[in-house]
C-alpha cells in the first residue's frame, strides 16, 4: 500500500487536488494523511483554542466525504506553519515512511505559502517527491 502525505487546508476540497488523490488511487491500493495547518484569519482576534477547534471541524468534515469517496485517510491538524508540521509528521513517523507528499495550496497570487516558498522547503525535509498541487478551493 503506498502511503501518502497531504497538507492542506482551505484545498481540502477543491477538485484538483480530489483529482490528484484519485490518480494516486488508480496506481493502486493508498493510503492519504491528511496535515492541516492551523489557519489563522484575516486579524480576527481568535484565540488558538477556537482556530483549532475549527480546523479540527475542517478536518472531520473532509474525512467523512473522502471516505463516502472511497478515498482512505486518517489526518491531524498541524502547526500553522506548513514546513512545521510536515516536519513534525516526519520526525515522528521517519523522513522516508511516505512514498510522496502533496503539497495543496491557493493560486500564486492568494497563496501565503508559495510567498513563503513552502513546497520547496518541504522538500529540502526528505527525499520522497514533493507534489505542489495549486487549485482553486471550492470555498474560501
Amino acid at each position: 500500500m503506498r502511503r501518502y502525505l497531504v497538507v492542506a487546508h482551505q484545498t481540502l476540497d477543491s477538485p484538483q487536488l480530489l483529482e490528484a488523490l484519485r490518480e494516486r488511487m488508480d496506481r493502486g491500493p493508498s493510503i492519504f494523511h491528511l496535515v492541516v495547518p492551523l489557519l489563522y484569519g484575516d486579524g480576527a482576534t481568535w484565540d488558538e483554542g477556537t482556530i483549532r477547534l475549527a480546523a479540527e471541524h475542517r478536518l472531520d468534515e473532509i474525512l467523512v466525504r473522502y471516505a463516502a469517496e472511497g478515498i482512505a485517510a486518517n489526518g491531524e491538524v498541524g502547526d500553522h506553519d506548513p514546513v512545521y508540521a510536515v516536519d513534525t509528521v516526519l520526525r515522528r513517523q521517519g523522513a522516508n515512511h511516505y512514498d510522496e507528499i502533496i503539497v495543496s495550496t491557493l493560486p500564486a497570487r492568494l497563496s501565503r505559502w508559495l510567498g513563503r516558498d513552502a513546497p520547496k522547503r518541504i522538500a529540502n525535509l526528505t527525499d520522497v517527491a514533493v507534489v505542489h498541487v495549486e487549485t482553486t478551493p471550492a470555498r474560501v
